[in-house]
């Protein structure tokens, strides 16, 4: 696995061009392709730029100083004189000597200042200085908040784009010039997917999906929005269950899956549903490991394609049974993504419905979906999968 260090010598010889051809051409279809590793890049240059900022001020300031100190001297001397003749070489005998120079009064108070608050100057540009350090330790520790887990693992909630939401309402706008206006819908900061656990109201998703969020709204393909609240989370296993309060839900109907209590196999076929986008995405793959991210057994790996929108969405296999719920991706492989295992989440719901004193959650025990074929299920299951937005 790279360090930060490998990716700043890898950027470092890109921006100084001092990569090959195949390794530039290689790195550039890289970037195109994987926004974490764009967002390397542009970390890397933000970083470069403070500290290439930060040594031409230094530069600037030992040549003041340099200059400083040739005026002090300069001073000295003409003090030292003061209106005494000087000897001009550059003149013959006979003719008059140049007068000697003397300093305004301002300049005279302005070096005065100079040399009695130097050192309150230097302290803060000192403190300047640290300014900037802080400034970028606060960004990577504001970074580190927004991706709870370890380094070298990337949580997939989706930042909602402000610029292409911007331009359809403009588009909006435009086309309904001379019809009665209609207020701007507020379509969040964050969104994720998520899933029904009970045909009551509640539902799956990943704890990092709803993490700070002020209010969450839950919205079908259909476009019908719900307001709902968490009931409880898990974050060492990247778990939330939510609860859908509007008075005007009417219920999920018959679940048309079951999930599954114990272990998945090596190998086995899975696939999953989400909202990476404003429409709901298919992808499917293998299960290629019975751990997640450095060995953590609560997870499955999974080779599936995966992108920020798709945290929080069902991994099903082929018989239509939910063995997992999908969390986050590894960021130097592509192709490795992570999934909280189902048993984690039958585990938590177990203990909830034992907390409730015997009022246990509804979970759907018959599967519709064995012995269906893959368009068959996908149809089945996608008025049960919801996009989650997240309000700040």
């Amino acid at each position: 696995m790279k360090t930060e260090a490998d990716y700043y010598a890898l950027f470092d010889a890109y921006r100084s061009g001092e990569l090959a051809a195949p390794q530039r051409t290689d790195l550039e279809r890289r970037l195109a392709a994987d926004p974490d590793l764009a967002r390397r890049l542009s970390d890397y240059e933000t970083l470069t730029g403070t500290l290439t900022a930060y040594g031409q001020r230094l530069a600037l300031r030992r040549k003041l100083n340099a200059i400083q100190a040739d005026m002090d001297a300069e001073q000295a001397v003409r003090l030292s004189t003061e209106e005494r003749p000087v000897p001009n070489p550059f003149f013959s005998a006979g003719e008059a000597p140049r007068p000697a120079l003397r300093i305004s009064r301002t300049e005279e108070k302005l070096r005065q200042f100079w040399g009695s608050h130097r050192a309150t100057m230097m302290v803060a540009a000192s403190v300047a200085v640290m300014a900037v350090f802080a400034t970028l330790l606060g960004m990577e520790w504001w970074k580190a908040r927004q991706q709870p887990s370890v380094y070298g693992y990337a949580t997939l909630r989706r930042e909602v784009d402000r610029i292409k939401r911007t331009q359809r309402v403009m588009n909006k706008a435009i086309n309904q010039i001379g019809t009665p206006a209609t207020p701007a819908v507020n379509q969040g900061k964050f969104s994720g997917t998520g899933f029904a656990l009970t045909a009551d109201g509640y539902l799956v998703t990943s704890y990092h999906v709803i993490q700070g969020a002020d209010s969450l709204l839950i919205e079908s393909r259909d476009r019908q929005r719900f307001r709902a609240e968490p009931v409880f989370t898990d974050v060492a296993h990247d778990l939330a269950i939510l609860h859908i309060k509007d008075k005007s839900f009417k219920g999920f109907g018959r679940l048309p899956y079951s999930f599954k209590r114990g272990q998945s196999e090596l190998g086995e076929r899975v696939y999953t549903l989400g909202y990476p986008r404003e429409d709901l995405v298919f992808n499917d793959g293998s299960l290629s490991a019975r751990s997640g991210f450095e060995g953590d057994t609560g997870f499955y790996q999974i080779s599936i394609p995966v992108n920020p929108g798709n945290s929080g969405g069902p991994l099903l296999d082929d018989r239509g049974n939910l063995i997992g719920i999908i969390s986050g991706r590894q960021m130097d492989v592509q192709s490795a993504a992570f999934a909280t295992k189902s048993s984690y989440l039958m585990r938590l719901v177990d203990s909830l419905s034992a907390a409730r004193t015997g009022q246990a959650y509804n979970l759907p025990r018959a599967n519709q979906l064995a012995g269906t074929s893959r368009p068959q299920q996908i149809r089945k299951l996608r008025d049960y999968v919801f996009v989650v937005k997240v309000y700040e």
